[in-house]
């Protein structure tokens, strides 16, 4: 009996060993999944995610759900092995979610910055789309630039070599057509009146002979309403699409959604071109497990998307904003739209 009892005692000590290790041994790895969605037109803690006050605000219904991806870092052998199991999660290596350079701190905060960013351009995109006012002017010149001494901090942007220019995109893409040297006239409203003041373009660092103004210019609102975006928790720059529709659905009439689910992700500038993002494949499933129907894509992310979408969840190209307002419309009235 004892010599039973040796044996099956040295039998498990390589098991609980085993599973020691199992439960206290961390892996560098961390798991994606689906994060939580929030309804642009809907409430979170009472707040309106995107409010708008100072003007009246169309009513809206349905859903234009923003979505996320949830990241789970410090986990053991057997947390990782059962969320690779689950289907539902992937494992990245630790090192594409936290740099190994940077902190926690530094990557929740990098985080929060581009969220910021988004909701800036979200709203200057939208004010675009719906032809309200928005200043570009001058932030800054630098002191050994081209454009020192000749414009001013405060001035407003209005064309560049006879080109109309209303964002920055816009500025910079008018300038990098030209090279080097060349006389470029500056098309500016300084104090009231309008001037066109000449610069002779630099090279941009690093540019491969494109041209170079110096100067960083700025876009503010001129509405007398304010846009407003309350979701604290959430970062990065994947919002960006969904606040301008939200944005856009308020401020004009008729109903973007359609009163359906409608959910979606993707950057935005103020230019309105839909840029990629990360973890399309948990996003697709946070949209359709809440309720979704209709998921708006980036265009690049597309060809991940397709391999990648739930039963029942129809998929959306958008490649600008244009395109995504046009495209729901088009449903909402019974048509189709481009798909993935």
């Amino acid at each position: 009996m004892n010599r039973r009892m040796v044996t099956l005692v040295a039998a498990m000590v390589p098991v609980l060993v085993l599973l020691l290790l199992g439960m206290t041994l961390t892996v560098p790895f961390a798991a994606l999944g689906p994060g939580p969605t929030f309804n642009t037109l809907g409430e979170v803690d009472g707040k309106q995610v995107v409010q708008i006050e100072g003007t009246d605000v169309d009513p809206t219904s349905g859903n234009l759900n923003m979505t996320t991806v949830s990241v789970r870092d410090g986990l053991n052998i057997f947390e990782a092995f059962g969320f690779w199991l689950s289907g539902r999660h992937g494992l990245v290596p630790r090192e594409e979610v936290y740099p190994p350079e940077k902190t926690r701190d530094e990557v929740k905060e990098e985080n929060n910055q581009e969220m910021v960013q988004s909701e800036s351009s979200a709203e200057l995109a939208a004010l675009h789309y719906l032809d309200l006012p928005v200043a570009l002017e001058v932030a800054e010149v630098s002191e050994d630039g081209p454009a020192a001494g000749a414009l001013r901090q405060g001035d407003q942007l209005l064309t560049v070599d006879g080109q109309q220019v209303r964002t920055v995109g816009e500025v910079q893409r008018a300038v990098a057509t030209l090279a080097p040297g060349t006389q470029v006239q500056i098309g500016v409203r300084r104090d009231g009146q309008d001037l066109t003041v000449p610069v002779t373009l630099g090279e941009r660092p690093g540019g491969q002979g494109a041209g170079y103004l110096g100067i960083t210019p700025t876009e503010d609102p001129e509405v007398p309403f304010t846009v407003d975006f309350n979701l604290s928790e959430v970062g990065g720059p994947s919002a960006g699409l969904m606040f301008t529709l939200a944005v856009i659905d308020k401020l004009s009439p008729g109903e973007l959604s359609g009163g359906d689910f409608v959910a979606g992700t993707g950057t935005i500038d103020s230019d309105g071109d839909v840029g990629p993002i990360g973890g399309i494949p948990y996003k697709l499933i946070a949209a359709r497990e809440a309720g979704a129907t209709t998921f708006l894509v980036p265009a690049s992310n597309c060809d991940e998307a397709r391999v990648n979408t739930p039963d029942g969840l129809r998929l959306v190209r958008v490649e600008n904003l244009d395109g995504a307002v046009q495209a729901l419309e088009s449903l909402n009235n019974g048509g189709d739209a481009p798909s993935c």
